[in-house]
């Protein structure tokens, strides 16, 4: 899985002119499923959603509180667009990302995993496969690229990059 964290004042989603869900403080969760990923990858994501460290304590050290220490929300956006290639011409290919019902189920538990981590009250959602409309006023900015992909595939990656003995 892959997802784009900010740290914000306050999002929310629309769908329809309908607004859906909407946070104050707390973080947006952009989140992509790729082939591959499993329910390990959904509670690695869940986990570090909730345990980085993006806002100062009260004495001014810088990335000692997460979400939780500050009582604040979470909202998740399902966003198959993260997944994107675009290596070749100007269109881009979303064969990178899981498709239909299957993205929707692994979504979904990630998710439910979030509310279990924290607050059910505290973790909102988006629409999975909807137009929506994300409204969100960042703070910092601070914006997070966070991967979790099957060990394969990491072990796979490495092994490209190490060099030979």
């Amino acid at each position: 899985m892959k997802a784009i964290l900010q740290r914000v004042l306050s999002a929310s989603v629309t769908v329809d002119q309908e607004l859906v869900s909407s946070i104050g403080k707390g973080i947006l969760v952009l989140a992509a499923v790729a082939p591959g990923d499993t329910e390990k990858e959904a509670d690695a994501l869940a986990a570090k959603v909730l345990k980085l460290r993006l806002w100062d304590d009260d004495a001014g050290g810088r990335w000692k509180k997460n979400v939780q220490d500050i009582n604040g929300e979470v909202l998740c956006v399902s966003q198959f667009t993260l997944l994107a290639s675009t290596k070749k011409g100007s269109k881009p290919d979303f064969h990178g990302a899981m498709g239909g019902e299957e993205a929707k189920n692994l979504y979904q538990y990630f998710y439910r995993r979030v509310q279990e981590g924290y607050a059910p009250d505290k973790v909102k959602d988006g629409v999975f496969q909807a137009m929506m409309q994300v409204a969100l006023v960042n703070d910092g900015p601070v914006t997070l690229e966070v991967s979790t992909g099957p060990a394969k595939e990491k072990d796979q990656k490495k092994a490209k990059t190490e060099p030979p003995n």
